[in-house]
C-alpha cells in the first residue's frame, strides 16, 4: 500500500526532462477516513477534488513550446488521493512531450490522472473565475482568546437548535501542516448550510484547531464535513476550502451532503 513515507515528499528530487507518468503517485483514501470515521462503502458526502494548474507547458508538433492552464477535478468516489508533489512532478515531465493537439494532450492527461485516482479524472484547459461580490459571511473578526492550535477540536462545535437557519460562514484562517515535509498549507474554507444555527465562536476555534494539524488538505476537509455534521446536525452541508499554491498547482476539495448542490467553482485573492 502506498503511504506518504513512499513518496517524493521531503526528498530532493531531480525534476525530470522526458515524459513519465510513473511519477504520479497514488495515496489510498481508506485509512484517513477510517481514522476519521468515514465508512468508506458509505460515503455521507459527494465531492471532488478540484486542481488548478497554472504551469503547464509541452511542445506542439513542430518542437515550438505552448502553455496553458487546466483544471482537473478528482472525485471523492476515487480509491486514490493524488499525492501533490508528484502531481507537480508528472506536469512538469510534459515540458518537452511534443503532441500533435492539444486534444492529445488533453486525453493523455485523463488517463494518466484516472490510472493513479482510479476513477474518471476530468481535465479542461480553463480556471475558474474569480470569486465575485460573496454573500458568505465571514467569521474571522471576532475578539476571541484562543490557545488551542492543535490536533482538532470537534468540541468546540455546537449549534442552537431552536434556530434554523440558511447560510454561508466563510473563513480565511485555515491553515494545517502537510504530514510529511511539515510545510504549512494555507486556505479559505466555505461552509454552506441549513439546520441549527453554528455558533460562530466555537466553529472558528475549531477551524484555527488545525493551525498545527498534520493532514493532507483533502483529509481536512473530510474531518470538517463529518466533525459538523456529527456536532451540529445541518439538514444538508457542504465544505469548500480553496488552498494557495504552491508549485504551479492549488487545491480546492469540495464535499457535500447527497444532493445538496455543488458550489460554484472559483478561485480568491489568495489564489
Amino acid at each position: 500500500m502506498n503511504t506518504p513515507s513512499d513518496s517524493s515528499l521531503g526528498r530532493e528530487v531531480r525534476y525530470p526532462d522526458q515524459y513519465d507518468p510513473g511519477l504520479l503517485f497514488a495515496i489510498p483514501r481508506r485509512a484517513a477516513r477510517e481514522q476519521i470515521g468515514i465508512d468508506e462503502a458509505a460515503l455521507p458526502f459527494a465531492g471532488h477534488d478540484r486542481w488548478h494548474a497554472y504551469e503547464l507547458s509541452w511542445l506542439d508538433a513542430g518542437g515550438l513550446p505552448q502553455v496553458a492552464v487546466a483544471t482537473f477535478c478528482v472525485p471523492c468516489t476515487s480509491p486514490n488521493l493524488i499525492e501533490s508533489k508528484s502531481f507537480k512532478l508528472y506536469l512538469n515531465s510534459l515540458n518537452g512531450r511534443r503532441f500533435d493537439t492539444a486534444e492529445q494532450l488533453r486525453a493523455c492527461l485523463v488517463q494518466d490522472l484516472s490510472a493513479c485516482a482510479g476513477a474518471t479524472v476530468s481535465v479542461d484547459f480553463e480556471l475558474p473565475p474569480m470569486v465575485a461580490a460573496s454573500a458568505a459571511q465571514s467569521i474571522d473578526q471576532q475578539s476571541l482568546v484562543i490557545d488551542c492550535y492543535g490536533p482538532p477540536q470537534s468540541g468546540y462545535l455546537r449549534a442552537d437548535t431552536a434556530t434554523v437557519v440558511e447560510e454561508v460562514l466563510t473563513s480565511a484562517l485555515l491553515k494545517s501542516n502537510c504530514p510529511v515535509t511539515g510545510q504549512p498549507d494555507w486556505a479559505s474554507v466555505d461552509i454552506a448550510y441549513r439546520g441549527p444555527a453554528i455558533d460562530r465562536a466555537g466553529l472558528l476555534r475549531y477551524l484555527v484547531s488545525f493551525r498545527n494539524h498534520a493532514e493532507f488538505h483533502e483529509q481536512c476537509v473530510e474531518r470538517i464535513f463529518a466533525d459538523i455534521q456529527a456536532r451540529c446536525l445541518p439538514e444538508w452541508l457542504s465544505v469548500h476550502a480553496r488552498y494557495t499554491r504552491r508549485g504551479g498547482l492549488d487545491i480546492n476539495p469540495v464535499r457535500v451532503s447527497a444532493g445538496a448542490p455543488l458550489p460554484a467553482p472559483s478561485r480568491d485573492l489568495r489564489q
